[in-house]
């Protein structure tokens, strides 16, 4: 487990306020394997009406709101959004009051997160890293020279309505010391006397009182704080480390039913594409489960992909998800997933069921559910259809296949690819379609877009724009009502499926909630659709042509009349 010890101390000096605040927060437990530590100093911005207030908010808003991110983004990309969202609020701080004009701040945060360390930083306070007796500066002071002044901020969180963050990051070593300073202390004592006193304290507590200390008595013209971080212990192993070891795994042979691996006997093979294989096997106490591998052509990056995957399986805790099991006796590179009986909505589709509107209401009830928890984590799963979709012998709807999953932020920034192509034509939203790689535009919408089309493939067998074939180009012109195949189907669904697949995202549901919300409420509170649009509305350009046309028979017409003998 990551041990780290902390350390802090705010000396006013001559200032008549302090205008610094600083804060750390250290969970335990999945808290501090998945975000980490996160300590933060801030500077107010001197001479402006609420310098203090604006460095205690922003600090206390980014160790609040950073620990209520999805684990699945980057410690980058979290920091990010909820910094940005802090400059936002103080900017429209500024706007509504003019005594609050310049209320800014600097900032300088540092998350320690299994064998790594990532920075945001703005402003000119300062990181240091102290390691093997040498100190080095991990930030930039980003200050403009003024003839009459030291220094003016260049960037600072509430200066400007967009604001730029600095992100650094490294791996961490045992003994590694964090020095996080304001501008009272590293301009005066100066680099080789902040070295020489942290090295001298062994106690991050006592190393943080010594510099704000020899900071005033060295004349300090500002106020003076230090938050120091001593690193005492790593943890064995991280998930980025965890990924790299699976990759590394031989992949198994291809199996039959009988054999076994790693103490799991195969049972059978539930399936088997170019790329990837799925089996059901059971252990010595009987349990049966899915494995999930790869054959043996696939390369490096399908076996980052398969690691990457289970990450994301991980992480998705819901009960419409299989559960992904640990398995230790692990010597190949696969997965296991939890099995549960039953069978595919596409093969109940195909055996001849046919789905009555109550329920493929309740089975859109529950889809949402699950697709909205997947979004709470920011992961988009981008191949929602009939055949991932499964009723089991419980009755419980579960989502399968995450292969081509994709969250908002990777680990440690960096990007995995997919073991198989991300989606499926016939429910891919249009806009998918436009720069011809669904990776660069899947969103909510997209897998909402899709939940829509499955839905009115259960109620009529057919897909709103017909079926479209890989690599086709396909144009969109208005979905088919579902009545058209179905009659019986009520007005109030039929509403709900043509919101739901409508060609443009911002006509469509703009949250699962919001679908799900509509399915609820049904005949009750129907939705108002309009079945067809306005010729305008649907082709501007045909529309314009034949007022062109019009046009020009007509100036025809008067210049035969105004000529004709």
């Amino acid at each position: 487990m990551l041990t780290v010890s902390l350390g802090h101390a705010s000396l006013t000096g001559p200032r008549a306020r302090n205008e610094d605040f600083v804060g750390a927060v250290t969970p335990e437990g999945i808290d501090l394997e998945s975000k980490g530590l996160l300590a933060v100093i801030a500077d107010g911005v001197g001479g402006h009406a609420d310098g203090r207030e604006a460095a205690e908010f922003t600090v206390r808003s980014l160790l609040s709101d950073y620990y209520a991110t999805p684990d699945t983004w980057a410690v980058p990309h979290a920091l990010d959004k909820v910094i940005s969202a802090a400059n936002r609020w103080l900017v429209a701080q500024s706007a509504k009051r003019s005594e609050t004009a310049g209320m800014a701040t600097t900032l300088s945060a540092v998350v320690l997160r299994g064998r790594r360390w990532v920075i945001a930083h703005v402003g000119d306070s300062r990181v240091y890293l102290l390691r093997d007796g040498e100190l080095k500066r991990l930030t930039q002071d980003h200050v403009w020279e003024h003839p009459e002044l030291n220094t003016v901020l260049s960037r600072a969180v509430g200066l400007d309505q967009h604001l730029t963050i600095d992100f650094s990051e490294g791996e961490l070593g045992e003994g590694d010391a964090f020095v996080m300073l304001t501008d009272g202390i590293w301009a005066t004592l100066r680099d080789a006397r902040i070295q020489a006193i942290v090295a001298k304290h062994a106690d991050a507590q006592e190393a943080a009182f010594a510099l704000a200390e020899a900071a005033v008595d060295g004349g300090a013209q500002d106020n003076s704080t230090a938050l120091v971080l001593r690193v005492e212990r790593l943890p064995h192993d991280t998930l980025r480390d965890s990924l790299a070891r699976i990759r590394e795994l031989p992949l198994p042979p291809q199996l039959k039913a009988g054999q076994e691996i790693d103490g799991l006997t195969v049972l059978d093979v539930l399936h088997d594409s170019r790329i990837t294989l799925l089996y059901r096997v059971r252990d010595a106490a009987g349990d049966i489960y899915v494995l999930k591998t790869l054959h043996a052509n696939a390369d490096a990056h399908d076996a980052a992909a398969l690691a990457h995957e289970e990450w994301i399986a991980r992480r998705v805790t819901d009960a419409t998800f299989p559960q992904v099991v640990p398995w230790e006796q692990r010597s190949h590179l696969y997965y296991l997933m939890s099995w549960h009986d039953g069978e595919s909505l596409k093969q109940r589709l195909v055996r001849g069921h046919r789905f009555n509107a109550a329920e493929v209401a309740a089975l859109g009830e529950k889809l949402l559910k699950g697709i909205s928890a997947l979004h709470r984590l920011a992961i988009i799963h981008r191949d929602i259809k009939p055949d991932n979709l499964h009723l089991g012998a419980d009755g419980r709807l579960r989502i399968l296949d995450l292969g081509v999953a994709a969250s908002d932020g990777q680990n440690e920034g960096e990007r995995f690819g997919e073991i198989n192509n991300p989606g499926t034509p016939s429910y891919m939203a249009p806009e998918l379609f436009a720069t011809g790689d669904a990776r660069l535009r899947a969103s909510e919408s997209s897998d909402l877009y899709a939940i829509g089309v499955t839905l009115y493939e259960l109620a009529t067998r057919k897909y709103p724009y017909g079926e479209i074939e890989p690599f086709q180009r396909p144009r969109f012109g208005d979905p088919v009502p579902p009545t058209r195949y179905r009659p019986d189907i009520p007005e109030w669904l039929e509403s709900v499926l043509l919101k739901a697949v409508a060609r443009e995202p911002e006509r469509r549901f703009e949250t699962a909630e919001e679908f799900l919300l509509a399915l609820e409420r049904g005949a009750h509170s129907p939705l108002q659709v309009a079945r067809r649009r306005p010729l305008m509305e649907r082709n501007p350009h045909f529309v314009l042509k034949i007022i062109c046309a019009l046009s020009l028979l007509a100036n025809v017409i008067f210049l035969f009349k105004l000529f004709a003998p």
